[in-house]
């Protein structure tokens, strides 16, 4: 987000949350699932509330993230003035993810094999996926390119050695941070939303956005970039929200859920 943060907060209040296990958040061993990412969205809304008040936020979340403030958004409409979501997940392929309320995808036996006999193997294997090496190998995959942000890479690198690391990923790996409904929460989402991605790299299928494309409170923006599209092209992607921001689309409020 820094790119995003040092841009818009030279006009804007901007907050920017490390997400439970990860930037400076605890990085317990427990269950990390999208519900504790959501009531983490909660807790940070509170306490933006508590310092500027109650008007509505307008917040951008990227990749997974995007579920989790969905679900939150969803849970408390009032609380958001405005969504955006950069390369969220959730819209590959065709497939429908209308589970039960508040399940998750999670792949059981995969998150016991990556933690091994007692929990012992899941240091080793957290560390073999964070090599300097490997770490480059999916940010170009990230990009599309070889051409990534090295202070991004080297931040990464620096994060992964922090004790207690590996916790959340493993839940990551397994599915669990994966919500089940989560076509059904993009779905009840009635503030103005603008969606954005790449067209290269990883992260580029987004069929599914079917479900929501015709909804008049959904904006949608294409860049020639990766995942992460403000990194790669700063200005047309700020010009975009900030044209989002200052006008955004009526929202939903008619629609039926």
């Amino acid at each position: 987000m820094r790119p995003l943060y040092d841009h818009y907060r030279m006009g804007r209040t901007v907050v920017a949350m490390d997400l439970p296990g990860y930037g400076f958040s605890e990085r317990s061993d427990r269950n990390y699932t999208p519900r504790l990412m959501t009531d983490a969205v909660h807790a940070i809304t509170d306490q933006i509330r508590a310092r500027l008040g109650a008007s509505p936020i307008d917040a951008l979340a990227l990749s997974l993230s995007c579920e989790y403030l969905a679900r939150a958004a969803v849970e408390r409409p009032g609380r958001y003035r405005s969504l955006a979501l950069v390369s969220p997940t959730g819209f590959r392929g065709l497939r429908p993810w209308r589970g039960a309320p508040g399940s998750t995808r999670c792949i059981p036996w995969l998150y016991r094999a990556l933690r091994g006999p007692g929990g012992h193997w899941g240091g080793a294997v957290f560390r073999a996926l964070t090599r300097p090496g490997v770490i480059r190998y999916f940010l170009r995959r990230t990009w599309g390119s070889k051409e990534i942000d090295e202070a991004l890479w080297a931040y990464d690198l620096l994060t992964t050695k922090v004790p207690g690391a590996e916790h959340a990923p493993l839940h990551f790996l397994s599915a669990n941070l994966f919500s089940a409904d989560i076509h059904d929460v993009y779905e009840k989402l009635d503030m103005p939303v603008w969606m954005s991605y790449g067209v290269r790299g990883d992260f580029t299928d987004y069929r599914g956005r079917v479900i929501v494309e015709a909804r008049p409170n959904w904006r949608f923006t294409v860049f020639p970039t990766g995942a992460l599209p403000y990194f790669e092209k700063p200005q047309d992607f700020t010009d975009a929200f900030t044209e989002f921001l200052a006008t955004p689309p009526r929202a939903a409020a008619n629609l039926s859920r």
